[in-house]
């Protein structure tokens, strides 16, 4: 039994789910519209350019969760799941975790974005095992800080290897599937690196690599392989 590991967005997903959820605290008026779209659209840029410092990105994401409650955050949460969520749903990625199962494979999704955002995703997609960025609660609320190692470029590898230390598996047959440049830290380690749907960094790396290349937004709702 081998380990499939997943990024989320823009891989599972047609979208990214933190910039997504930045956008639906702007329209819903929760917090300022001209200075949130602006510093929201600025660290999604500096991701896709792998200039992102993710300290100063979660000081600025995780701040509005400690302004409300968690009952108040949850039933925002479940409107942000039909308004946004929904859509960006892939059939051909509900096909690849499929395929995973069906071979008897461990699926894992592991991603930068915090877990208050991607846990209702990930149980949506019916993944048990989540590795993300983990926002600090104290007397159950949010504290707006992060706790322990952001699940992000290198801090995947290391968030992973504490996951595996504690568990029966290893990355023996272990496969990672990712769109952004910012995984390669961790799709160096595995037996079975696939880019889906890449940036144009990690087009280049997975080419001279000769790794897959594969997309899940075929019309036909199916994983294709691409370059075939």
């Amino acid at each position: 039994m081998s380990l499939a590991i997943f990024d989320l967005d823009n891989t599972l997903l047609n979208g990214d789910s933190d910039y997504l959820w930045g956008k639906f605290l702007v329209e819903q008026g929760i917090v300022d519209r001209t200075v949130y779209e602006q510093a929201n659209q600025r660290f999604y840029d500096e991701y896709k350019a792998g200039t992102l410092d993710i300290f100063e990105f979660l000081a600025f994401s995780l701040k509005p969760l400690s302004e409300h409650s968690m009952d108040q955050l949850n039933s925002w949460h479940a409107q942000f799941m039909r308004d946004h969520i929904h859509e960006i749903m892939l059939p051909a990625a509900q096909t690849l975790l499929q395929d995973h199962r069906d071979r008897g494979d461990t699926l894992m999704i592991i991603t930068a974005t915090n877990s208050f955002v991607t846990r209702p995703i990930a149980e949506r997609l019916g993944v048990e095992t989540l590795l993300a960025t983990e926002p600090e609660v104290v007397d159950g609320r949010y504290t707006g800080r992060v706790a322990g190692t952001p699940t992000f470029r290198e801090g995947k590898v290391k968030r992973l290897d504490e996951w595996l230390a504690g568990s029966q598996h290893d990355l023996e047959g272990s496969w990672f599937y990712s769109d952004s440049h910012n995984d390669l830290p961790l799709l160096e380690m595995v037996s079975h690196p696939v880019a889906v749907d890449p940036d144009a960094p990690l087009e280049q790396h997975a080419t001279m690599k000769g790794w897959p290349v594969m997309t899940l937004r075929d019309p036909s709702g199916e994983p294709r392989q691409l370059g075939e």
